[in-house]
């Protein structure tokens, strides 16, 4: 079934250019609801055109607290408002739910898709800001053993995954079997792994503690892989040690140098600097040490001039658009332009920037005339845990205390409505101020559900190849 979304027509069989005044009210075209599809939806409020957002997800996700969900702090709706409650003042703005498939910059069309249900909408202008999913560097079938971090359907999962480890701890008798259950193994030694590790620490040194009958959870054994010399490599020098070191005083084992080579379900192989493998027996493991960014990057590169980097994200002209087609705008973690990084600033800043050209444009100003796009640097942080965060706003460098207050004040501050800033504040002043988690509920569906749907899929591919193979035999005479 094909629904196919027209708006106001434009006059003529050809597409509206950009640069030329259009017969029709300007359609804008939005691919994603992260920061980078969001800020650009609000910046169009009063801009003279018809925005259409196109998701996946009903929810903008503000990715940077995901960890707090899995680890019990946040619950879902505290950092994932409904894009339609978000948007229902913006007259101008229309919410598609749907997975897009196909960007045709020819015909100037966006096909999205959900449950069999396949919308084609046209576009005058287009921002594509899908951002990426996570890498496991040609190894996907890591994914099963250990998931990512960057979807609710992940943080669920690594919650169910957590919080079972422990009580299937306190049910065995097997001391092997238990060390193994009560070891947590973070690859990635970024902002996501640091923190998350952190927080599975101080959640088995704080708020279980005295839980259980049979075990103790603070001789749970945390460990940090990285393949990289440092913890938070991006930020180097002073912070990098002084965030390794305070993961260890949380008891938190850091292993540099050191490459993943195999996953399973009891555990992971790694190759240090020396060629040497080991392994490590653990039932729990996370992936946050690589982003790839959407397929559309390539969908759009195989139809016009631009390229591809080897992360998937399209190289983009200055003000951000692919070379060729000045109507088409590329921003958040699927562009690369000046080595910019993967943060929510950059796809905000990007977002608003994209916004003001479109509206530029829509009154008349060449592409030619655009000024390019400029970064500006706010800082980067992450938290160690409470009470303890690195933060660097350009030559400043603060840590501990002060550095952990600066973190809450700017997440909280970037969250999406009040009722959300009012529910994260008080969530955390119940964890930080005390020891209890609020979202300890996990569910058997939750931790296989992600399973049981990629293997239903796989089945599903193996039948209808099945049923290609036999419709293409030949058939007996009779």
């Amino acid at each position: 079934m094909t629904a196919e979304l027209h708006g106001n027509e434009p006059s003529g069989d050809e597409p509206q250019r950009s640069g030329t005044q259009p017969t029709h009210r300007p359609r804008v075209v939005v691919v994603g609801s992260g920061f980078g599809g969001l800020f650009t939806t609000q910046a169009l409020e009063k801009a003279d055109v018809d925005v259409t957002m196109i998701a996946r997800t009903t929810h903008h996700l503000f990715q940077p607290l995901l960890y707090q969900v899995a680890t019990g702090i946040l619950s879902v709706g505290d950092i994932a408002p409904a894009n339609r409650l978000v948007l229902r003042k913006q007259k101008n703005a229309t919410v598609l739910l749907g997975d897009v498939t196909n960007i045709d910059v020819t015909a100037r069309t966006v096909t999205s898709n959900v449950l069999g249900r396949e919308t084609v909408t046209p576009y005058d202008w287009l921002v594509v800001a899908a951002g990426s999913g996570q890498s496991y560097f040609g190894n996907d079938q890591f994914a099963e053993f250990a998931p990512g971090m960057k979807t609710i359907d992940d943080a669920l999962e690594l919650r169910g995954r957590i919080l079972g480890a422990f009580e299937l701890a306190e049910l065995t008798t097997d001391p092997d079997e238990r060390r193994r259950l009560l070891t947590f193994v973070v690859v990635g030694a970024g902002p996501t792994g640091v923190e998350l590790a952190g927080q599975i620490a101080e959640l088995a040194h704080r708020t279980l503690r005295g839980a259980f009958r049979h075990i103790d959870p603070r001789e749970a054994h945390v460990i940090v892989l990285d393949g990289a010399d440092a913890v938070l490599p991006v930020y180097g020098g002073k912070l990098s040690r002084t965030a390794r070191s305070d993961l260890e005083k949380l008891g938190i084992e850091v292993q540099l140098g050191a490459l993943v080579v195999d996953v399973d379900s009891t555990g992971l192989v790694v190759k240090d600097k020396d060629g040497t493998e080991r392994r490590i027996e653990a039932r729990t493991k996370v992936w946050s040490a690589g982003v790839q960014a959407s397929p559309l990057g390539r969908v759009i590169a195989d139809q016009t001039d631009a390229e591809v980097d080897r992360a998937g994200r399209l190289l983009v002209n200055p003000d951000l658009t692919v070379p060729g087609h000045p109507e088409v705008f590329v921003v958040g973690d699927m562009m690369s332009l000046d080595k910019l990084p993967g943060l929510a600033q950059v796809a905000m800043q990007g977002g608003r920037y994209a916004a003001k050209q479109i509206v530029a444009g829509t009154r008349g100003e060449s592409p030619a005339a655009r000024p390019p796009f400029k970064y500006f640097d706010k800082g980067s942080m992450a938290t160690i845990s409470r009470f303890n965060a690195v933060a660097q706003v350009g030559k400043l460098e603060i840590t501990g205390f002060i550095g952990w207050i600066a973190w809450l004040f700017i997440h909280l501050m970037y969250l999406v409505g009040f009722r959300n800033r009012l529910s994260t504040l008080i969530s955390w002043t119940v964890t930080f101020l005390g020891r209890s988690r609020a979202q300890m509920a996990s569910t058997e569906q939750q931790v296989f559900a992600r399973l049981a749907i990629d293997r239903a899929a796989r089945d599903s591919q193996n039948l209808d190849a099945e049923s290609h193979a036999q419709d293409g035999r030949p058939r007996a005479a009779g």
